[in-house]
């Protein structure tokens, strides 16, 4: 009972509007465009191209190892940022209608039980239908149902100063436990692969299982954080507020996250190099853990083409040329699962229309490939989009 009048106050906190964001659609169907062979026509194009400068593009198009950021490194917490900023839309709506939590927890565990078979059919051997190949490891979907889930809850059971209070302390109680917990190879305060708590109880958890085992039971904190961040937009942007004061807001907190990411993960150190370096207080920016510094730095960024987008296309109202990315972001699983299993089908239509264009083109000829392949994708999610056929879990 307590907790439906929790669900209550925090569904009327976020207000009555039940609008749609177009610029989320927008955002998230550009962020999509790069996942689903956009950055593979980007890098076939600095390929051909053969100019030293533009090899930047195909490094960008690549997760660094270790610690470090790129462009592409930014591609998945963004999306699950903005998974985060449809939380008090979709939520909110449900509450304002007087759904019971029961039923909304259902459909939530429904969700992230899907979203997990989705991964392991991308990720997990799924599809050899053989038990003994099945592999429950780190997968895109999985950890977005996951991340997606926490915050969820937070979402229902705590007011906004509570939510805060709980995504500080997965940030501060994610970096506590790499940093501090004395293990096989752990040295505190330093980070390396296999060397830390979230590393061994992965592995003790689910070792037996065959593939990409990084981390990603105690890594659910990092992602859980990425989507706080995204609810904290949501409610600024379901609010009463105008839109200048909303902007402001937006560009404010992703100065602050960014700020925050770039001063915790230690890179001040290597330009005023000394004995502080060594000090025990740094988190290094690192995808593959989704370190805390990783979910602040990209949060900040997240926070500032929200801020672009919003302005652009909702305040401003330039939606045509958003268009196209809107009709990936409206079926955005859709159009990840069918790139994932089908990429390779797409290609193959690409060459059967543009194949014989090979003595023509030269070294370009891959990147056409690679944009025919994108463009066949595309057209199926256009059409989908004009039909106003959306595909939901």
């Amino acid at each position: 009972m307590a907790s439906q009048e929790k669900a209550q106050n925090t569904a009327a906190a976020v207000g009555a509007a039940n609008s749609r964001l177009a610029s989320l659609d927008a955002l998230r169907g550009l962020d999509m465009f790069w996942i689903v062979g956009g950055g593979l026509v980007a890098q076939s194009a600095a390929k051909a191209s053969g100019c030293p400068w533009l090899q930047w593009v195909s490094v960008q198009m690549s997760h660094v190892p270790w610690d470090g950021f790129h462009f592409y490194d930014l591609i998945f917490p963004l999306f699950l940022f903005m998974i985060g900023v449809a939380i008090p839309y979709a939520l909110g709506k449900r509450l304002s209608r007087g759904e019971s939590l029961a039923r909304i927890y259902g459909h939530l565990i429904i969700r992230v039980v899907v979203m997990i078979v989705l991964g392991m059919m991308v990720n997990g051997s799924l599809l050899t239908f053989n038990p003994a190949k099945f592999e429950l490891t780190y997968s895109v979907l999985q950890m977005l149902a996951l991340g997606y889930f926490v915050a969820a809850v937070l979402f229902l059971n705590f007011n906004l100063r509570n939510q805060i209070v709980a995504t500080a302390a997965m940030l501060v109680g994610y970096w506590a436990l790499l940093a501090f917990v004395p293990g096989p190879g752990h040295e505190v305060g330093k980070f390396r692969e296999g060397c830390n708590v979230g590393d061994w109880v992965t592995e003790w958890l689910f070792g037996k299982w065959q593939g990409q085992q990084i981390g990603w039971v105690v890594g659910i904190l990092g992602h859980a954080s990425t989507a706080m961040l995204g609810v904290f937009a949501g409610h600024l942007l379901r609010s009463g507020l105008g839109a200048p004061q909303k902007l402001a807001r937006l560009a404010a907190m992703g100065a602050g996250c960014l700020a925050a990411g770039f001063l915790w993960s230690g890179w001040i150190t290597e330009w005023f190099p000394g004995a502080w370096s060594q000090w025990p207080i740094w988190f290094p920016i690192i995808k593959v853990r989704w370190t805390s510094s990783y979910a602040l730095y990209a949060g900040g960024i997240s926070y500032l083409l929200l801020a672009l987008c919003y302005l652009i296309v909702d305040v401003w109202g330039f939606r045509r040329w958003a268009t196209p990315f809107m009709a990936i972001g409206a079926n955005s699983i859709f159009a990840y699962m069918a790139w994932s299993l089908c990429s390779s089908a797409f290609r193959r239509v690409s060459e059967v229309f543009l194949g014989g264009l090979k003595p023509y083109v030269g070294p370009w000829h891959d990147a056409i490939l690679a944009a025919g392949a994108l463009a066949v994708l595309w057209a199926l999610l256009g059409y989908m989009y004009r039909k106003g056929t959306f595909v939901r879990i």
